[in-house]
């Protein structure tokens, strides 16, 4: 099932997909994106303030905004939550920026992994609701952003939270006919109007092939990450769905 959301910014993309081995949930993807800031006094002001209205700390100046969220059906809070941004700014200054306003927000921030170099900056946290992740890069005049916060309590709810140090791979069949997946040297068929099935994973590359009859199988490389969960669908008409990052 597909549907939109109409947010802030532009409408936004919903998925549903099929989660757990017990029951039967739903969880779409919505994605809504700013169109470029016309107000160029507003993009060149050299103070970086928070934007109350965002639903992560983020800049009231800059050149791009988008956030994109996974839900599962009948609970509001998301599973995951994505701020990515392009602000005209320092690196320096805009992870000045974020130290303070994660701070205010009760995220602490892990010395584990920490990159923090003159373009690039990859940091953990660990947020009130569950693990955050900040990640900055310089580019050209601006810094771009890309910032995560996890909800842990959700993503136990609905069966899709990855066991400590692996990944999840959730794989769901929702056309009429039968869909086999194969991954790490395992075959999964899942019947028409089954449930999902979920597989760890340890950390790594892996490739997948995923075939529907009447239709071209296909063959794609999925990278997954400790504490990540990823989505496979089949779609209604035996069309195979973009990879889907969960959690």
């Amino acid at each position: 099932m597909r549907t939109v959301r109409l947010g802030v910014k532009a409408p936004a993309r919903w998925r549903a997909f099929v989660c757990g081995l017990a029951f039967l949930a739903s969880c779409m993807l919505a994605a809504t994106a700013s169109a470029w800031m016309p107000h160029l006094a507003m993009l060149f002001s050299p103070a970086l303030t928070p934007d109350s209205d965002a639903k992560l700390p983020a800049p009231t100046r800059y050149s791009y905004r988008g956030i994109h969220t996974t839900v599962v059906q009948g609970v509001e809070t998301p599973l995951r939550t994505t701020l990515e941004a392009t602000v005209p700014a320092e690196l320096g200054n805009v992870l000045a920026f974020y130290r303070t306003e994660l701070g205010k927000l009760g995220w602490q921030e892990q010395r584990d992994g920490a990159v923090v170099s003159a373009d690039h900056v990859q940091l953990a946290f660990v947020s009130p609701v569950g693990p955050g992740m900040l990640a900055l890069d310089r580019r050209d005049s601006s810094t771009t952003i890309n910032l995560v916060q996890k909800n842990a309590s959700v993503a136990t709810y609905a069966n899709v939270m990855p066991e400590p140090g692996q990944a999840m791979l959730v794989f769901s069949n929702i056309s009429e006919t039968d869909a086999t997946l194969t991954i790490n040297d395992r075959t999964l068929k899942r019947a028409a109007g089954t449930r999902a099935v979920s597989l760890d994973l340890q950390p790594g590359k892996y490739s997948y092939e995923l075939s529907v009859p009447g239709h071209p199988a296909t063959a794609h490389v999925l990278d997954v990450a400790a504490g990540d969960t990823w989505e496979l669908t089949v779609g209604r008409d035996g069309e195979e769905w973009s990879p889907l990052l969960l959690y």
